[in-house]
């Protein structure tokens, strides 16, 4: 039985994983930490919890909380993952960190649009946790980056096209929609129910910093630079995440190329799901769920592959995959946990 740990269990995705690790077959969820709620149980902070959780959330000090795990969540915000990490691993604790400080492999990217690194010289051997396309390396990982949700949609429907050579890496749009969990708990003015109900508008066109992780993951797959013309949009829905991208095909190659390509990779990976022909993902269909649904569309006047993906944004584009990860590191049934 695995000893699991989770450090910032009272946001969104933190709650997630409470909720699914409770029910983990394989893992004995044994501490959770919430500085703004100590000392209250977790199904206190989220009611739906009742019954599956009475764990008490505790202020975390490294001895006490490493004693009695042997993986841990950090469910935190940018920039204090790396204040808190090399710990951990000092006292025998593997770590999946769901913020961004350990998705880069070139430090000076992740410092171009978040802050100074602390810990550079683990963010350069951390793996990229994108299960379906670096199980081999998540295994034997000591820290993994968990991928953001927008990259998810995008690099799981891109990188086996771009590496078999079936589309261009040239002129790649991404035109991607979130619903209004993926900006946490936190309070904000955008995220009131007033603001989001009945809009949906863009934000960030002029940079969105998930823009360059998807960038390095796609030019490492290429082997050579790659850019793409990203803008992301707040729907009025609670969760679910889809991406619509648009992309050019390589001479010669067509919609069945891609098809067949994207079968292949897949064949055996559990969650993601290829639609067949003439239909595409709905976010209805995976909230709740740790799939991801991808669909194809081509344009033979243009040469145009249209490629959309779908995901529930809490759980394959956070929460989920991070216990996929873990089951991989542990050497679980990849879907134990999960739906």
């Amino acid at each position: 039985m695995i000893k699991a740990g989770i450090i910032g269990a009272t946001g969104y995705t933190g709650a997630e994983l409470v909720r699914m690790l409770s029910a983990h077959p394989g893992v004995e969820l044994t501490v959770i930490t919430s500085r703004q709620y100590e000392g209250k149980k977790i199904s206190d902070v989220y009611p739906a919890l009742s019954g599956r959780s009475d764990l008490v959330c505790e202020a975390f000090d490294p001895k006490t909380f490493c004693e009695r795990v042997d993986i841990a969540f950090t469910a935190l915000p940018h920039k204090i993952p790396m204040g808190i990490v090399p710990e951990l691993l000092e006292r025998g604790v593997r770590v999946v960190d769901l913020s961004a400080d350990f998705r880069f492999r070139n430090v000076g990217d992740y410092e171009a649009w978040y802050q100074p690194h602390t810990a550079p010289e683990l963010s350069e051997n951390a793996v990229y946790g994108l299960c379906e396309l670096y199980h081999d390396e998540i295994r034997n990982a000591q820290v993994v980056g968990n991928p953001g949700c927008y990259p998810t949609t995008i690099l799981l429907a891109l990188v086996p096209l771009l590496k078999a050579g079936i589309i261009r890496a040239e002129g790649i749009i991404s035109d991607s929609k979130s619903g209004v969990s993926g900006a946490g708990r936190g309070l904000s003015l955008g995220s009131h129910f007033c603001e989001a109900n009945e809009s949906f508008k863009p934000y960030k066109v002029d940079g969105h910093r998930h823009r360059p992780e998807i960038e390095e993951v796609l030019s490492a797959a290429h082997g050579e630079g790659v850019e793409i013309t990203f803008t992301p949009h707040l729907l009025p829905a609670t969760r679910g995440m889809l991406s619509t991208i648009y992309c050019t095909l390589a001479d010669g190659k067509t919609e069945e190329d891609a098809r067949q390509i994207l079968e292949s990779t897949y064949a055996g990976r559990p969650f993601v799901r290829l639609r067949e022909k003439g239909m595409m993902p709905d976010i209805l269909h995976v909230q709740h769920t740790n799939f991801c649904d991808i669909g194809l569309s081509s344009d033979s006047r243009n040469g145009r592959l249209v490629v959309v993906s779908a995901i529930d944004n809490l759980l394959k584009g956070a929460s989920g995959q991070a216990i996929q990860n873990m089951n991989i590191m542990a050497g679980l049934d990849e879907t134990a946990g999960l739906l």
